[in-house]
């Protein structure tokens, strides 16, 4: 039986390309039977966290803009 080295060897450029896409596509249906996905209610729940964390950080960053505007605006006079 051949080594695998040997056989690589032996095929051209775009074998060899296929064969790695081959062996790429194994091995992440590989890793994806291992994932833990969350369930149906898990994932609404985390998503609204995203979004109230989204909106949180969105009102803080825009009141910091507002009042470094402001501010900025008093010292240069506009």
């Amino acid at each position: 039986m051949p080594d695998i080295k040997s056989v690589r060897q032996d095929m051209n450029i775009f074998q060899r390309a296929w064969h790695r896409i081959q062996e790429f596509l194994r091995e992440t249906v590989g890793e994806l039977r291992k994932v833990s996905w969350p369930t149906r209610q898990e994932a609404i729940n985390l998503t609204r966290i995203v979004i109230i964390v989204i909106a949180i950080m969105s009102i803080i960053l825009g009141g910091l803009d507002w009042i470094y505007a402001r501010f900025f605006g008093l010292i240069l006079g506009r």
